[in-house]
């Protein structure tokens, strides 16, 4: 899943401020042709893309209409699949024309024009991991999702036949959706069942761009003894020159391994409901920095985990 956060502050729904205790999950289809994010999420964030008309839904009364839902899935401007929080999970939404506003987190997957099945298998799975992560967060399970058509069928929701006019297209249902969330689900909690191993960082013995240096603090570039490509010679270097350590281009001391070297870099410990954008947000002040966090921490995906330690940069 690859998730970012923007929350529509100008938004009416937004600012009523109402919480909601959450019960279950309602997935909706946007139902026009446009699977770009800046369509509905803005303003740019240097990802999305810049919406020339103005006309997401970060304003009062989007279009004249009185709608905000939790979270989009679409297109970023470099044609990448994301998904976007844009209200707190346990804000009361305007997205299901009735009862389940006040009990259902519901999110909008970017429609585009039905047929292009590469597109929608990207989306889908996007949504199958949303829905695994919130569950995880909120005690639930795949029973308790619903598309908008079966919202209505149950008398919590308008009448809309979103998802269902386009999953079938594809081979898929809301009973396909709930299957795969469950596998995912069943997947996340064997993969669990003892706390996920912080991720770790390896380094090259041969660097194509960068030097590994050797010095006495990363700060202090003067007491740099040598700067070198290659991994082995630089911790001969290190050892050569006793007080000394090898340090990576992030300027993390990676040698010696006791290396009590000053780190150029702050820890944050992951609690629950924490996002990467969270954090960038909170200490390198915008959420977009979170690829440094990713690259610093050797992540290859934005899923962290509740007692995970992470470097943030200085």
């Amino acid at each position: 899943m690859n998730l970012h956060k923007l929350i529509l502050t100008e938004n009416a729904c937004y600012k009523a401020g109402r919480k909601i205790t959450v019960k279950g999950i309602m997935v909706h289809s946007t139902g026009t042709n446009n699977p770009n994010l800046k369509r509905y999420v803005g303003p740019d964030d240097g990802l999305l893309g810049k919406n020339q008309y103005g006309n997401h839904w970060n304003t009062y009364h989007p279009g004249g209409r009185e709608v905000c839902v939790h979270a989009f899935i679409g297109k970023l401007a470099d044609g990448t699949i994301a998904t976007y929080q844009t209200l707190p999970w346990n804000h009361r939404g305007w997205h299901a024309g009735g009862s389940a506003n006040n009990t259902h987190i519901g999110f909008e997957i970017c429609e585009d024009g039905l047929s292009d099945y590469a597109y929608f298998k990207k989306v889908y799975r996007e949504a199958v991991e949303l829905c695994a992560y919130l569950c995880k967060e909120y005690g639930l399970t795949e029973q308790n999702i619903i598309c908008h058509s079966e919202g209505y069928k149950q008398g919590v929701a308008s009448n809309h036949g979103d998802v269902m006019h386009w999953f079938p297209k594809h081979g898929k249902s809301m009973d396909t959706f709930r299957a795969e969330v469950k596998a995912l689900l069943a997947t996340t909690d064997e993969e669990e069942t003892e706390t996920p191993a912080e991720p770790t960082v390896t380094y090259p013995e041969k660097l194509t761009t960068g030097y590994y240096r050797v010095r006495k603090t990363w700060k202090d570039s003067k007491s740099q003894v040598g700067a070198y490509r290659i991994l082995s010679n630089a911790k001969a270097a290190a050892d050569k020159n006793p007080g000394t350590f090898v340090f990576a281009n992030d300027g993390t001391a990676i040698y010696p391994a006791d290396s009590t070297a000053e780190p150029d870099y702050r820890v944050h410990t992951v609690v629950k409901g924490d996002t990467l954008w969270d954090i960038a947000v909170k200490y390198l002040g915008k959420g977009s920095r979170y690829t440094e966090i990713k690259k610093l921490n050797g992540l290859s995906s934005n899923v962290i985990y509740s007692g995970w330690k992470l470097k943030i940069p200085n």
